[in-house]
């Protein structure tokens, strides 16, 4: 294989990284009935004036499976930090006892968890279309090789190599949401 085929391979894996990167972290910023400090990463808080991550100013911890426990590192910001946690429409009720934050995690109904499944399954789909496109971009750039002087076997070898790492990147998002919809199917 030419270097210039390596190269659009390695790009192609690279964008299907960020794929499976991406969905991992939208899987885990929904919550799956225990506690987890991911739960809180899409928060912003009023830092002084500034739109701020909540991990930037207070320590998130998990004292047990349903709690989460937020501690500010400076106490002025206890009330923008459960002004920000109740206007982020996660669903949760800070409870302020004037030192620290903490947020007990419901168990989820059936109808709640059947709910997420589909949000995770969603977010599956976009993933896939993530590979697929960057499986569609690398097949271009192997065409345009070929136009350009690149054998048709060396072509042909290139764009069976794209489909089995696109073929590989699709079981790994397979497994990822079934993990996720395994957390939350169970009580």
């Amino acid at each position: 294989m030419t270097e210039e085929v390596q190269f659009i391979i390695d790009s192609a894996k690279e964008s299907m990284d960020k794929a499976i990167r991406h969905l991992e972290v939208e899987l885990g910023t929904l919550r799956a009935g225990k506690a987890n400090p991911r739960m809180l990463d899409t928060v912003m808080v009023d830092y002084y004036g500034t739109q701020t991550p909540i991990s930037q100013v207070a320590n998130i911890g998990t004292p047990d499976a349903k709690t989460i426990a937020i501690q500010p590192w400076e106490k002025p910001m206890i009330d923008p930090i459960e002004r920000a946690i109740i206007n982020s429409n996660l669903g949760f009720t800070p409870m302020n006892n004037g030192e620290m934050i903490r947020i007990n995690i419901p168990a989820l109904t059936e109808e709640r968890r059947k709910g997420l499944v589909k949000q995770v399954h969603a977010e599956g789909e976009s993933a896939r279309v993530s590979v697929r496109s960057a499986r569609k971009d690398a097949n271009n750039e192997i065409k345009l090789l070929e136009k350009e002087g690149l054998s048709e076997d060396d072509a042909k070898t290139a764009t069976d190599e794209i489909q089995k790492v696109t073929d590989k990147y699709g079981e790994k998002i397979d497994q990822v949401v079934k993990e996720k919809e395994e957390d939350i199917m169970r009580i």
